[in-house]
């Protein structure tokens, strides 16, 4: 994996970059793919006090792919056992975690160009396609397939082509990264 391509991916995806957001994602990916144990604590540090500043809980011990893009990303949480796809995109006071118990117990894997809304909560070991727009404030502890909108408690899943078109913005190309 080249961590200078993950980086640019990331990157890409915002239409305006500040430089927290630099860091957050330089952090972010140096804290997982640095080969150097010294580098590797340094940017966890790093990522671990700017994530602190916006109250996120996000783990670099987590899979995350390509073009991941965090748009008011205040409050956020992902569990460190969730899988998270390429060019998924997550606002302000999302959840994505873990249910500890029960026939869900485990934690959400998300497909690419999943975006979810403010407020969205997914929980459990649940299946979201590719192509799913989870609207604000939905509460999602269901497999989702791809090519749907998912709304509301409980949550109400709706067939669509195209689903974050249009939301989905400046989106890397898919199946395209060096594997090691």
């Amino acid at each position: 994996m080249d961590i200078n391509q993950l980086i640019r991916d990331d990157l890409s995806r915002y239409e305006v970059l500040t430089v927290w957001l630099k860091l957050f994602h330089i952090s972010l990916r140096r804290a997982q793919y640095s080969k150097n144990p010294l580098a590797r604590k340094f940017y966890s540090a790093l990522f671990s006090l700017l994530r602190r500043q916006q109250h996120m809980l996000i783990w670099p011990e987590g899979k995350i792919g390509r073009g991941l893009c965090m748009i008011h990303a205040f409050g956020a949480g992902v569990n460190s056992a969730a899988v998270l796809g390429d060019n998924v995109t997550l606002h302000q006071f999302v959840a994505i975690g873990q249910e500890n118990r029960g026939k869900r117990q485990g934690a959400p894997v998300l497909g690419n160009r999943v975006w979810v809304g403010p407020g969205a909560v997914v929980v459990g070991r649940v299946n979201i396609g590719d192509d799913v727009l989870i609207a604000p404030n939905s509460y999602v502890n269901c497999d989702v397939p791809s090519h749907s909108i998912v709304m509301g408690n409980p949550c109400r899943i709706i067939p669509r082509e195209n689903a974050t078109e249009g939301y989905i913005t400046f989106p890397v190309p898919e199946g395209e990264a060096d594997e090691e």
